[in-house]
């Protein structure tokens, strides 16, 4: 599997029946979750669509004002690169982030290692820099060693995010890494504007995969 998120949708007899790569058409997974279902002679599955009232990260993408696309670290499938002299594949490399991106571009500073999948963060107080126009930022990151932790720190447009902090960290933008998930850093109220986002890994260890918006 190479996407984020990937869903399988397997019947009753283990046949992979449908699947949907990336953010998106929520009603149709629904739907083919409800026709499996009644293909497994389960009783009283309706035809409605469920309303969910998600909270954080799970709450429905901001849609009007979603102007960045998910986004991929790992040199696999990253796009939009923007540190002097580009990417060096699979080995140790300090790299520097220009002083302002252009919209849905990133960089990295520090001494960082890009893989196929993930940037992994050799020195303590590497940056990552995403210029983003979204309510929402989330970034899928970890330890790259299980039961460690790795402080980090965000910033918005050079300053701590305040009431635009997301579930994963405080108003001055500290967190804590402790497993390998989807952090949510950014929550951002209107109106909605191209922004600069920063992550300063304040240990060595961090491993970045992913961002996703809402």
């Amino acid at each position: 599997n190479q996407y984020w998120p990937a869903l399988y949708f397997i019947d009753a007899k283990g046949r992979i029946r449908h699947h949907q790569f990336g953010e998106g058409d929520y009603e149709q997974s629904e739907m083919v979750i409800q026709q499996l279902l009644v293909e497994a002679g389960m009783n009283g599955i309706g035809h409605e669509l469920v309303s969910v009232d998600g909270r954080g990260p799970e709450a429905a993408p901001d849609w009007q004002d979603l102007k960045s696309p998910e986004t991929y670290v790992g040199y696999q499938r990253a796009e939009n690169f923007a540190s002097s002299g580009g990417a060096k594949l699979d080995r140790s490399h300090v790299y520097a982030a220009p002083s302002r991106l252009a919209l849905n571009h990133w960089a990295l500073s520090g001494d960082w290692t890009i893989g196929k999948q993930a940037a992994a963060l050799n020195h303590a107080n590497g940056r990552i820099a995403f210029r983003f126009h979204a309510r929402d930022l989330h970034l899928v990151m970890g330890p790259a060693a299980p039961g460690t932790s790795v402080r980090f720190r965000v910033l918005i447009d050079g300053k701590p995010p305040g009431g635009a902090h997301g579930t994963d960290v405080d108003e001055q933008g500290n967190g804590k890494l402790t497993e390998q998930r989807l952090y949510q850093l950014i929550r951002q109220p209107s109106p909605i504007a191209d922004r600069q986002f920063e992550i300063e890994f304040l240990d060595a260890g961090a491993e970045a995969f992913v961002f996703t918006f809402g």
